[in-house]
């Protein structure tokens, strides 16, 4: 326009300075989108953690209600945890065979694998019993003791110091404490019907006390089988210090598991038809508890204890609590009683106030050695060279 109408000049160097000017533009453009793309990444990156462990709790909540429902339906608790454990194992044997470093195995190793998969076997079957007789509601809420009953085992074998004179030891023995009155609360006392779904008259006295004594009943073998867990994790991690690697060790549990459940389940459950899969919710609740009860939340909680530490995967098992809640409610068409919400309440507070007194104590332990707080775990042979880092690591996983 300039040069047809005005007769302006045209030069050479404008031509050659826009150029650069345009190249520049587009380079700042591009710095800013990458530098966006970036940010979002980020954002992403942080949140997905949080998005992972809220999915593994709800995927946990949603098993124990499948299993009840099925349980409900007639399906047999042994062998439920016989056909369980023999399709992980033979999910996990590909695996183990396709592996190309194998550590060598010794016969003082597959004893342990062995005994390790003996208190898995007897935790599995009195914490699915308890389910039977309990709610996934109940089993949730009582899982929170495992990290307090791992660590009061841990002070009566003497494998860790308790100090008085600090904060962290006093709020550990105070939530574990706490956390053992609310599990009494809970497995002892339900109370009355917070959610009302039937009017009273439909259930008779006897029926009344029998659910009441199937409740206890479920309670108490759910804080039994959560003290074998805990005697589990600590055996677990001598083993896992001495041969690191986990899926090999999850193989051997797995298929040790399968025999000794077996060969109890055949004492116990004669019948044949129990041994039947049906095309059903039995079959359902067996496949989907060896893939998402196994391996899928194993394998994230072990990403998350990686990118965020064990104390932010531990924060969320109280979260289970409320999520066993809704969908008992919903599926299960379960009862809310008032003795099950405090009970939960007070193990939750003292669930927190367990893992208070552990972040606070890993915080006073320097990371570049170590120091007179992990001496009584050198005083054991079946610890010797462990950390507590791992041995919450294995509380967890």
């Amino acid at each position: 326009m300039g040069v047809l109408f005005l007769r302006d000049p045209f030069y050479l160097g404008r031509i050659k300075g826009e150029k650069q000017f345009s190249k520049r533009g587009e380079t700042i453009l591009g710095s800013g989108q990458n530098q966006r793309v970036m940010e979002g990444w980020s954002c992403v990156r942080r949140a997905l953690p949080l998005a992972a462990m809220i999915t593994v709790e709800c995927t946990a909540v949603g098993l124990s209600t499948l299993n009840k429902a099925a349980m409900t339906k007639g399906m047999s608790t042994y062998v439920f945890i016989v056909y369980y454990n023999a399709l992980s194992t033979i999910i996990l044997f590909p695996f183990i065979v396709c592996r190309k470093k194998r550590a060598s195995l010794t016969i003082s190793l597959v004893c342990r694998f062995f005994l390790l998969s003996l208190l898995g076997s007897l935790a599995q079957m009195l914490g699915y019993t308890g389910l039977k007789f309990g709610s996934p509601t109940l089993s949730h809420a009582m899982s929170n003791l495992i990290p307090v009953f791992t660590y009061l085992l841990a002070i009566i074998f003497s494998m860790e110091d308790f100090d008085f004179g600090s904060s962290s030891g006093v709020a550990k023995l105070l939530g574990a404490l706490v956390s053992v009155l609310g599990a009494f609360i809970i497995a002892l006392y339900k109370g009355k019907q917070i959610l009302m779904t039937s009017s009273p008259s439909e259930f008779p006295q006897r029926l009344l006390y029998s659910q009441q004594s199937n409740w206890a009943l479920g309670g108490l073998l759910l804080a039994s089988c959560y003290v074998l867990a805990a005697l589990r994790i600590i055996f677990q991690t001598a083993v896992v210090r001495e041969f690191p690697e986990k899926i090999t060790i999850v193989f051997f549990f797995c298929f040790f598991s399968t025999i000794l459940c077996g060969s109890f389940s055949l004492l116990v459950e004669r019948n044949p038809n129990k041994w039947k899969l049906r095309p059903d919710i039995e079959l359902i609740a067996i496949t989907c508890s060896a893939i998402f009860g196994g391996l899928f939340r194993n394998g994230v909680q072990i990403w998350c204890l990686q990118e965020k530490g064990p104390v932010f995967v531990a924060m969320f098992s109280p979260l289970g609590i409320a999520i066993a809640v809704a969908m008992g409610v919903l599926f299960l068409e379960d009862h809310v009683y008032f003795g099950s919400v405090v009970g939960a309440i007070i193990i939750t507070l003292g669930f927190y106030t367990v893992m208070w007194g552990k972040a606070k104590e890993r915080r006073l332990i320097p990371d570049n050695r170590i120091c007179a707080f992990e001496s009584s775990l050198e005083r054991t042979p079946l610890l010797q060279d462990n950390s507590k880092e791992e041995i919450q690591r294995n509380i967890l996983i």
